[in-house]
């Protein structure tokens, strides 16, 4: 019997890679669609080529192809030859700052790519599950307007009907999204709708902030990779905005591998997840900046600028109960120390070698 076939998109990003690894390890042939439009977002300090050629040289049945996810009809060809088991869907343009000066760009990208992708697979696979990273950005500015308490180094919820974050049935009308968060919305919809109106097994992983030691993180995007970058390198770290108690929830990229292995297993039709760290894996810039200082002895650079990002949250968490009650198997294994750690070694062997 042939070994299972995945395809990864974004596979040479944070989630892809280490989807492709996680899934490579339980024996499936992996093809990876890639073309390092992360450089050509965010430059040199995005570029994910390093990503990539690590993942050809080390696993034996992975398959990289040059492919740009907004190119339709190559894509169609591409899953028309394989019929994979499952498609896993990473690739984005990630930055709300970067969408509104190319809205094109990132709605090609991020809207029409997802487009490209659930049309090829419903001609070509329709049975097989569509696992879509969203993002929890579909939720605009809406959790802003939740009540909120002021702590000595973070916000908090004070609505109680927020104790374990927040839930997928959040809305996410008439809020202020970003170019990036509108488009993300698109995909988001397209992939529930495929799901609903198809009756493909589709589903939507609306993600706090994913991270992991494999993430080229820039400025503009990857919260925790790039303010550890900035601690190692004694370089200054620009806080935007809310007195740096800003909230989020972190999630180690395995954890999120995890979670779509196990809907590949039992998959549903037009399922939405709230995937993060959870209220246990949050934290604040302030109390990430103690945490990476107590880990390095380097004390944190910082500049502050009041203004904060346009459609920026103030506090997210991630509400886990409904993924855990529907996937009970499933539940996070890295801790918010763990994470650190793995982040804070991978960026010194990387900076050590200059990738």
């Amino acid at each position: 019997m042939p070994a299972p076939v995945c395809l990864v998109t974004g596979s040479s990003g944070l989630i892809g890679s280490e989807v492709v690894e996680y899934f490579h390890r339980r024996g499936f042939v992996v093809h990876g669609i890639d073309n390092n439009q992360r450089a050509a977002f965010f430059g040199p300090a995005g570029d994910t080529r390093w990503n990539q050629q690590r993942l050809v040289s080390t696993l034996a049945h992975f398959h990289h192809h040059e492919l740009d996810i907004r190119d339709r009809a190559g894509v169609a060809a591409l899953i028309a030859e394989l019929r994979p088991n499952v498609i896993i869907h990473t690739a984005a343009q990630p930055s709300h700052d970067l969408a509104a000066r190319v809205p094109f760009d990132d709605f090609d990208v991020n809207a029409v790519g997802t487009l490209n992708l659930l049309e090829a697979a419903r001609q070509h696979c329709p049975e097989s599950p569509f696992i879509h990273m969203s993002t929890n950005k579909v939720y605009g500015d809406g959790p802003n307007h939740i009540p909120l308490v002021e702590l000595e180094t973070r916000w908090d919820y004070a609505d109680p009907a927020y104790a374990h974050g927040i839930p997928e049935t959040f809305s996410i009308d008439h809020t202020l999204h970003s170019l990036f968060g509108a488009s993300k919305v698109a995909a988001d919809v397209l992939v529930q709708e495929y799901g609903r109106y198809f009756g493909m097994p589709t589903v939507c992983l609306r993600g706090g902030c994913l991270t992991g030691p494999n993430h080229a993180g820039v400025e503009l995007h990857g919260f925790l990779s790039y303010l550890i970058k900035c601690n190692l390198e004694e370089r200054e770290y620009k806080i935007y905005g809310y007195k740096g108690k800003q909230v989020r929830d972190n999630i180690h990229a395995e954890d999120v591998a995890a979670f779509m292995f196990a809907f590949y297993e039992h998959p549903r039709a037009g399922a939405v997840y709230n995937l993060g760290g959870g209220r246990e894996n949050a934290c604040s810039i302030l109390e990430a900046f103690q945490m990476v200082e107590a880990l390095t002895g380097k004390p944190q650079r910082y500049s502050y600028v009041d203004q904060a990002r346009i459609g920026d949250h103030i506090c997210y968490y991630s509400d886990l109960r409904k993924m855990k009650a529907d996937y009970p198997g499933w539940n996070i294994e890295h801790s918010l120390a763990d994470i650190f750690a793995d982040i804070v070694k991978a960026w010194e062997i990387r900076l050590k070698a200059n990738l």
